[in-house]
């Protein structure tokens, strides 16, 4: 039997691999634009792995993958809606920070609020430097891990941004974008070809 940590990597891993009985079982109690937004996943999953190691080593307790992004992903779940770094999970954050760094990544936290109804998940970034593309814009949307008055960080599942809302922001179409390049190529090949 798995442990409750386990439990949670499995609701997240099923929702990001565009599972309708997984999304559906998250949003369950939320409203029906909540779902319609979280529901975007599904015409854009991810393949999801739990990481070796999980945990460890700036590898995260998941890693989503998909052809335009990657994630490593930290999971925690709390019945409080703050929850303190320290020991052997702050030097996990640390190691997130610098695995980002070096391998161009941006490393997420995913975290779970028991007994909450709605969205019970928040995302948070680390801040990491040097990201290019697609993650850098992505980076300016979602919330870092906010400060401690002393200024180490922490998670605060009011200060994150809801699952639903970050499941629409990763899995925008790029059909406009396509577009544009396919319109782009047929008027040169028509160009071309007069």
């Amino acid at each position: 039997m798995g442990s409750i940590g386990s439990q949670y990597e499995r609701e997240l891993r099923s929702v990001l691999a565009g599972e309708i009985n997984g999304v559906r079982a998250v949003t369950r109690s939320c409203s029906e634009a909540e779902r319609s937004l979280a529901m975007r996943v599904t015409n854009r999953p991810f393949l999801v792995v739990r990481a070796p190691g999980s945990g460890s080593e700036g590898t995260g307790d998941l890693l989503a993958l998909r052809g335009d992004i990657c994630f490593p992903i930290e999971v925690k779940s709390s019945k409080k809606p703050r929850l303190y770094l320290s020991g052997r999970t702050y030097d996990q954050l640390k190691s997130l920070k610098d695995m980002g760094e070096r391998c161009g990544l941006l490393p997420l936290y995913a975290y779970r609020l028991k007994g909450v109804r709605g969205d019970s998940w928040r995302i948070m970034k680390v801040e990491v430097s040097g990201l290019s593309g697609k993650l850098r814009h992505l980076s300016r949307s979602i919330p870092s891990l906010p400060l401690t008055r002393n200024g180490k960080e922490f998670l605060d599942w009011e200060q994150g941004m809801p699952l639903h809302k970050f499941l629409s922001l990763i899995c925008k179409s790029d059909s406009a974008v396509g577009s544009l390049e396919v319109n782009q190529s047929e008027m040169i090949s028509s160009y071309i070809a007069s």
